[in-house]
């Protein structure tokens, strides 16, 4: 219990109440700064949004309960308790997206360190509040004692409002915190030094309230504890602020190696393009391979080519961003327009303006019958005018256990594409890999029979293919070993889903004016069709389709 004998403050009792909740307001600010930085970072370290989220805010939650337990023990020195949880919440929330991106870049392995930051976040977190109630008793203690000299009775505490405003300053700091987060301190600082500077604010704003407001409650002991351990946690963190970008790029070897060329932080996400010089460059998009030069003509051969088997004059590109794509369909000469719908402009741009991407992708965004539309595919088909209508329509996205890209292999999205195929006008879409993951490739196809389509698997073999659905440093040194060794080790395959609308399923070949190809052929076609058909579970009905409020694709 807080101690009986009351000291005196250095401000007016009554006036204790305000800077108490503007700390509250602060610290709940940069407690939520510390959660979502965790969840965002983990999301594109080790993927599947949904799960990291889940993972991060439930142990979080659980950590809060524990934490608010532990400090009773402290409640007989709030003072000195609250002080010190608040260096230890700065250090640790602060340092703990250099840590988790660490563990990943030098171990391969981020999972068992995000949780142990989401425990000891949460315990601390949970701590605070208690300590804070407690402080502010002490205060109501002194202002009762001062009425009761003055005026010969005891002014009475308010329990339950004390409890309210407290309550209401931490939920107004985390919606403060909440969108600070994704439109300051993302956009200017960074996921890295955005939370170095939230631990920063964090150790000043405790610590002040502590050494001022309740100076006097401090053994000289507990005093200089607390300075030293401010003075530590803020050098600790300026320090690491100020080695932040060294730091990145010493990551940023580890996982990639040490032919990075270009390493871009566009609006959205983080660009990397990789290779040796003179080289095609391989594309990774957050942490992810997006593009292996040495054969991305393989997968982008086998998504463009079967589906310009037919009508082609106008054909619509989903993501693509890279150029790949429309530049394997501008070898048809009656192709007449292009439209690529992508997220992202930073992609669009590199695409544009880096010697090395820009060959590989033959100048594609030279060519006048190219348009880019900067929107997000769902929203850009909804809109879609009535009339507006496409030979072939092509879905080069990310895998769909990513779970950014799964409501683009809804039932849904498919709907409105089947709105805007002209008549005999066909679908194709990349479905991930066939082999390593049959559950998600048929659900993709199940997905699309639901909205309507005809469907066609095939797939495709490449050294890249194993990488496309996550971040993993172990299989990408893997990769380049096997790559430098003149091995098949790495090898995967591309799932492919050629659709038109109607009942009866498309023809899988090559349109007669399909230009010379490298790697596909009529029979290489056939060859992928069969190799698809094999992971086809014989017994069962298939999995059941995907949809916007039930999205079924694992991470």
């Amino acid at each position: 219990m807080p101690p009986k004998r009351v000291t005196r403050l250095p401000v007016r009792p009554s006036a204790v109440r305000y800077p108490v909740l503007a700390v509250v307001f602060v610290c709940a600010a940069c407690g939520l700064v510390y959660e979502l930085e965790l969840v965002a970072l983990a999301s594109y370290l080790i993927g599947d949004s949904v799960t990291q989220a889940s993972v991060v805010l439930s142990v979080m939650v659980f950590a809060m309960g524990v934490g608010s337990l532990l400090a009773k023990r402290l409640r007989c020195r709030a003072a000195v308790g609250f002080g010190l949880v608040e260096g230890g919440l700065a250090l640790i929330g602060g340092c703990s997206a250099l840590v988790l991106h660490a563990a990943f870049a030098w171990l391969g392995e981020a999972r068992y360190v995000l949780v142990g930051f989401s425990l000891a976040i949460g315990v601390l977190i949970g701590a605070e509040i208690p300590l804070l109630m407690s402080l502010i008793q002490r205060a109501e203690s002194a202002r009762a004692t001062g009425a009761g000299e003055k005026e010969g009775h005891a002014d009475p505490a308010d329990p339950a409002g004390t409890v309210a405003d407290l309550f209401a300053a931490d939920y107004v700091g985390a919606l403060v915190g909440g969108l600070a987060f994704p439109f300051l301190l993302l956009p200017w600082l960074g996921q890295l030094t955005g939370a170095l500077v939230t631990g920063a604010v964090n150790a000043v704003a405790g610590g002040a309230l502590v050494l001022w407001l309740f100076r006097r409650d401090l053994t000289a002991r507990s005093r200089a504890l607390l300075i030293t351990a401010n003075v530590v946690v803020l050098a600790v963190l300026a320090t690491a602020t100020v080695l932040v970008d060294d730091f990145e790029r010493a990551a940023r070897r580890a996982v990639y190696g040490d032919s990075v060329r270009v390493a871009v932080h566009t609006d959205l996400q983080e660009v990397v393009l990789t290779g040796e010089p003179g080289g095609p460059p391989d594309l990774f998009v957050d942490g992810r391979l997006r593009v292996g030069g040495q054969d991305e003509y393989r997968y982008h051969e086998s998504l463009v080519h079967p589906a310009m088997n037919g009508p082609h004059a106008r054909v619509l590109i989903i993501g693509g961003g890279d150029g790949l794509a429309a530049r394997e369909v501008l070898r048809y000469p009656g192709v007449r327009s292009v439209t690529v719908v992508e997220l992202d402009p930073g992609v669009v741009r590199l695409a544009r303006n880096n010697p090395e991407l820009a060959t590989l992708n033959g100048h594609a965004y030279r060519d006048p019958r190219v348009r880019v539309a900067y929107a997000d595919a769902f929203r850009w088909l909804r809109g879609a005018p009535e009339g507006r209508r496409y030979d072939v329509v092509i879905s080069d996205l990310p895998d769909p256990g990513i779970s950014a890209s799964t409501k683009l292999y809804s039932e849904e999205f498919y709907g409105l594409t089947s709105r805007i195929l002209a008549d005999g006008g066909r679908l194709v879409v990349h479905a991930g890999s066939v082999s390593a993951r049959p559950r998600t490739f048929w659900t993709v196809d199940s997905t699309l029979r639901a909205a309507g389509f005809a469907t066609r698997p095939y797939s495709a073999r490449g050294r890249g293919a194993s990488l496309a659905a996550g971040p993993d440093r172990a299989e990408r040194v893997h990769r380049s070993g096997a790559a430098d060794a003149g091995t098949d080790r790495g090898t995967g395959d591309w799932g492919y889903l050629l659709a038109v609308a109607g009942t009866y399923p498309p023809d899988l070949g090559l349109a007669p004016d399909a230009p010379r190809l490298r790697s596909l052929t009529a029979d290489a076609l056939a060859t992928g069709a069969r190799a698809a058909e094999l992971s086809r579970d014989p017994e069962g009905p298939g999995p059941p389709p995907s949809t916007l409020v039930h999205p079924r694709y694992d991470g």
